[in-house]
């Protein structure tokens, strides 16, 4: 289902691996702050009954598994682009077909051959993170249907406490190849006004961004921005 850039080793290959070992269960709960631990839960996404459902980047798919089975939509797809984070999260919740669908793919590719199919798209510190979101918001407005929701979940600022960004600027963070060997990857942290400025220009509007301060001081530890947009009726 859509095309997969293979050209360029997989760097999310480790990302997740050791849980996936450990935790095979479908999560009881779905929440979008750094720590995973508070904040608000599903309930951002409205009802979602009967409705067709994106996560963009779902990684292995815990929170697409938690929608599909406890908020009854007509299907989640579990969209990624990397070949690694696709076969766990089959692996792990492949038995949750036909209500949840994934997709090895580009998300940007998925969601412009994808015009109005979606009621609501999310993510949790996914793909909106690391996609060009000049891309990707333009591309998720058109897979909306009139008066679909976007939601996602954002660093409100670096890990470690330096500020977000006051432009549409990438940052290079560090992450490792299959083979265990150093590189980067880039990742947009963008302040409030700016991700405001990216979904107008994308077409969305009733924009809201909230703050959600960490509850803990740490280094890995980071406030969360969640964004909310909608796709205009006409």
């Amino acid at each position: 289902m859509g095309r997969v850039t293979t050209a360029s080793p997989d760097l999310w290959h480790h990302y997740g691996r050791i849980r996936a070992t450990r935790d095979r269960a479908v999560p009881d709960t779905f929440r979008w702050t750094w720590s995973q631990e508070d904040g608000p839960g599903a309930e951002a996404l409205g009802d979602l009954g009967g409705r067709v459902v994106g996560d963009l980047g779902s990684g292995t798919a815990r929170h697409a598994a938690h929608l599909a089975v406890h908020h009854r939509p007509a299907r989640v797809d579990a969209i990624d682009a990397s070949p690694a984070q696709h076969a766990m999260a089959t692996g792990l919740y492949g038995h949750l077909a036909p209500r949840l669908r994934f997709a090895n793919a580009d998300v940007v590719y998925h969601l412009r051959t994808s015009p109005g199919v979606y009621d609501v798209l999310y993510s949790v510190f996914g793909a909106l993170d690391f996609t060009d979101p000049r891309e990707l918001l333009p591309a998720a407005s058109a897979a909306l249907r009139p008066g679909g929701r976007l939601v996602f979940s954002s660093l409100a600022h670096y890990l470690g406490g330096t500020a977000a960004q006051p432009d549409v600027v990438p940052a290079d963070i560090p992450v490792k190849t299959p083979d265990g060997e150093a590189t980067t990857m880039r990742r947009w942290v963008l302040q409030a006004r700016v991700w405001n400025k990216l979904l107008d220009e994308s077409g969305l509007t009733r924009i809201d961004i909230a703050l959600f301060p960490a509850t803990e001081d740490g280094p890995r530890t980071a406030d969360t921005l969640l964004v909310t947009a909608t796709r205009p009726e006409t």
